[in-house]
């Protein structure tokens, strides 16, 4: 009961107002030579997104306890369709795509429908890969989940808590073979990461990670962070963003005995999802760099986030600051969307899920728009 009144106060703030109408893209600005369209605004609770193999495009949710299909986006010949793949799962936020078989992360569980591409209309039951995932009623139970470069499932373990001592059982990344076996330990010391992410000629782990609230309205930051041997820590709970110790936990732990970010991203911004925008390219600025989806601050006086930045790379491989892709999710006090992914597609263009309107977007680069 306890889970479920958490869920509630979560993701009551999902829904948006009919008093505010339909979704729309006329609050929303786009970097210059951009275009944004709603692809579909049926989506309720949309979050992390995933790929199938014949351009099926997954999404896991957050509230209504949905797994969705949509099918036809891009092609200006057939009408974009969205079915529900999967219902009444607890908290599916995420999903991953991987020899044709759908993976869905529950709190507890890891699902999966087997061959799901040849059965969107008639779905398959789910398959429990595990029932056994770290849990514990409190904050950041929803898991992000992405299959690496080594072909094992890697799931975000989140801190049952705003800060607290979760020593090695929370605040963590972990690994399976899909078959839900040989369970690893990949990292610790993570508040709240909800993004994984990389390159397709790298073998290290990128990831976002929420910095703790009540410490006032600039510190500590949202991180970026980069795995680059097993089972480093990042400093949670001990030391935020690499520089500030905990005020609680910090007194017996120096910031030096962990692994920083590789770049702060601001103060309460929520940056969840994240992907490498590696072409074809619709817009050739975006060539190796990592797409943000910044979910938007609570614990601050004015509000940050909200919006979703590109993080590019300079000469020496080193991640500059993030400038805005996409922003307006929130202005003049209202909120009209909160981004929780992106993805970019085979055809260049950006697939945004928007969990606050139930909605996702695609953006396109202007000049291929015209052709």
């Amino acid at each position: 009961m306890l889970r479920k009144l958490l869920l509630v106060s979560i993701i009551g703030s999902c829904v948006v107002p009919s008093a505010w109408g339909a979704p729309s893209t006329k609050n929303l600005s786009v970097a210059r030579g951009f275009h944004l369209e709603i692809v579909s605004a049926d989506v309720r609770g949309a979050r992390e997104i995933a790929l199938g193999d014949r351009g099926t495009i997954f999404l896991g949710s957050m509230g209504p306890g949905k797994v969705y299909a949509v099918s036809s986006v891009g092609n200006p010949g057939k009408p974009v369709q969205v079915r529900t793949v999967a219902s009444a799962l607890e908290t599916p936020s995420g999903v991953a795509f991987h020899d044709g078989d759908l993976y869905i992360a529950e709190p507890e569980r890891l699902l999966v429908l087997r061959d799901i591409e040849d059965h969107l209309d008639d779905p398959p039951k789910p398959e429990v890969i595990t029932d056994h995932l770290p849990f514990s009623d409190g904050d950041h139970f929803w898991k992000f989940i992405a299959f690496g470069p080594d072909g094992r499932l890697y799931v975000t373990i989140g801190a049952p808590c705003n800060v607290c001592d979760v020593g090695r059982d929370f605040g963590k990344i972990i690994s399976l073979k899909p078959d839900g076996t040989d369970r690893q330990d990949v990292a610790y010391g993570i508040r709240n990461s909800v993004g994984l992410a990389w390159r397709k000629t790298g073998k290290d782990l990128w990831f976002t990670d929420n910095g703790r609230d009540m410490m006032g309205d600039d510190v500590p930051s949202d991180e970026l962070n980069t795995l680059t041997r097993p089972q480093q820590s990042f400093g949670y709970p001990y030391c935020h963003q690499g520089d500030v110790p905990d005020p609680h936990y910090g007194t017996d732990h120096s910031c030096g005995e962990f692994t920083p970010p590789v770049l702060k991203l601001g103060a309460h911004v929520a940056a969840l999802g994240l992907r490498f925008y590696e072409g074809p390219a619709a817009s050739r600025s975006l060539n190796g760099a990592l797409l943000i989806a910044e979910h938007g601050s609570w614990n601050r006086s004015v509000p940050s986030g909200y919006q979703v930045v590109t993080v590019k790379f300079d000469s020496t491989d080193h991640p500059q600051q993030p400038e805005p892709l996409i922003w307006g999710f929130r202005r003049n006090g209202r909120t009209f969307g909160r981004p929780a992914d992106v993805q970019p597609m085979p055809d260049g263009s950006i697939l945004v899920s928007d969990d606050f309107s139930g909605s996702l977007y695609r953006l396109t680069y202007a000049s291929a728009v015209q052709k």
